[in-house]
C-alpha cells in the first residue's frame, strides 16, 4: 500500500514537471513562462520529494526515518525558495523595462486592458 502511494506521488510529480515544460514552451512571454515554471515546478518537486520520503520511510528504522526527515527539510526549503526566486525574476524583468505580452486588438477574445493615463 505504501509503495502504491509513493508511486502515485512520483508519477504526479513527473507529470507536473512535464506539464511545466510544455507550458514553458507554449506560453507567449517571459512572465507567463515564469508563472508556469514557478507553479508547476514547485508542485512537481513537492510531489516527488513527498513520494521519496514516503518510499524511504516504509521501514520504521531510525536511519530511514532520518533520511525521510532530511527529504522533508529539502521540501520546506524548495517550497520557500522556488516561489521567492520566481518573484525576484519577475520583479527584475519589470524593473528592466520588459513589457508584458498583450493580445492584439484585432484578435478574437476578450478586449485588452486600457492604458491608464
Amino acid at each position: 500500500m505504501i509503495e502504491t502511494a509513493a508511486l502515485a506521488l512520483l508519477c504526479l510529480g513527473w507529470f507536473l514537471f512535464f506539464a511545466g515544460t510544455v507550458g514553458i514552451l507554449r506560453m507567449p512571454d517571459v512572465y507567463t513562462r515564469l508563472h508556469t515554471a514557478g507553479k508547476l515546478d514547485t508542485l512537481g518537486s513537492f510531489a516527488l520529494l513527498l513520494g521519496l520520503a514516503v518510499l524511504q520511510s516504509r521501514s520504521l528504522t531510525l536511519p530511514d526515518i532520518l533520511v525521510s526527515l532530511k527529504i522533508m527539510l529539502v521540501l520546506v526549503f524548495v517550497s520557500v525558495a522556488n516561489p521567492t526566486a520566481t518573484h525576484a525574476l519577475v520583479d527584475a524583468g519589470l524593473r528592466s523595462g520588459l513589457e508584458p505580452w498583450m493580445r492584439s486588438p484585432a484578435a478574437p477574445g476578450p478586449a485588452p486592458r486600457e492604458e491608464l493615463p
